[in-house]
């Protein structure tokens, strides 16, 4: 039985490597693997769930991110996933993958922007030229959102509505924020002052029927957190 047991394991150790075309095929199949396509994956794919028009470039751009990288394909955006030269045996994938990805980013922009890049050979060029086109340097972008902010209210909106107006613009305000590593005691109050700006920003942008319970909100000490005050305001 041992010496059984040894000619087995000895077949198993010396199998022969895989050759070159059969490792490619495997990486490619891997599903693991950013050259992966799905069998539910085509040129018409829904993404995201807005065009591309101009102006929504910031919230577009995050929102194709999160959907490339839920689909293993940012690199081929970002260039972690460069083009293969011709000779390379992963040639033939890259381009697969690229004109996928190419063809998910051109059905999600307008279709007078998308004419303007159909000539473009790489997804990374495209997504390139879509930056350089639209996005903002920071300083008039946070001038834009501040402006807005000071200026929103409620108005005939209902709760849930300006809340979330609210939070679009705090979010985005806040991804232009330098990110701290500092886990110390001055970052627990920055957060804290945070929160009340964001809680003293919602009260006042509230229609005076609100007067009451935004009284009581602010004689508790310390303010609760901007979710837990848009709770007691919805129950109101």
């Amino acid at each position: 039985m041992a010496q059984g047991g040894g000619s087995i394991a000895g077949n198993n150790n010396n199998k022969a490597p895989l050759n070159p075309i059969q490792m490619n095929r495997t990486y490619v199949e891997d599903s693991n693997s950013s050259f992966f396509l799905q069998s539910g994956d085509h040129p018409g794919l829904i993404l995201v769930p807005h065009q591309l028009t101009g102006s929504n470039y910031t919230i577009w751009s995050r929102s194709m991110v999160m959907a490339l990288t839920a689909k293993n394909k940012l690199g081929f955006v970002d260039n972690t996933i460069p083009h293969p030269s011709p000779d390379d045996l992963l040639y033939g994938a890259w381009i697969r993958c690229n004109s996928m990805v190419t063809s998910w980013i051109l059905n999600f922009v307008k279709h007078e922007i998308a004419a303007s890049l159909m000539y473009m050979t790489s997804c990374r060029e495209v997504w390139l030229d879509l930056h350089d086109r639209f996005h903002e340097s920071n300083a008039p972008r946070i001038y834009q959102i501040k402006k807005t902010l000071s200026g929103l209210h409620q108005g005939s909106m209902d709760i849930s509505a300006y809340y979330t107006s609210l939070r679009i613009l705090w979010d985005e305000l806040k991804d232009y924020q330098p990110v701290s590593d500092c886990h110390c005691g001055s970052m627990k109050e920055w957060v804290t002052y945070h929160n009340q700006e964001y809680v003293m920003q919602f009260l006042m942008g509230l229609n005076d029927s609100y007067a009451q319970i935004c009284a009581q909100v602010l004689m508790i000490d310390p303010l609760p957190v901007i979710s837990k005050v848009f709770s007691l305001v919805i129950q109101e």
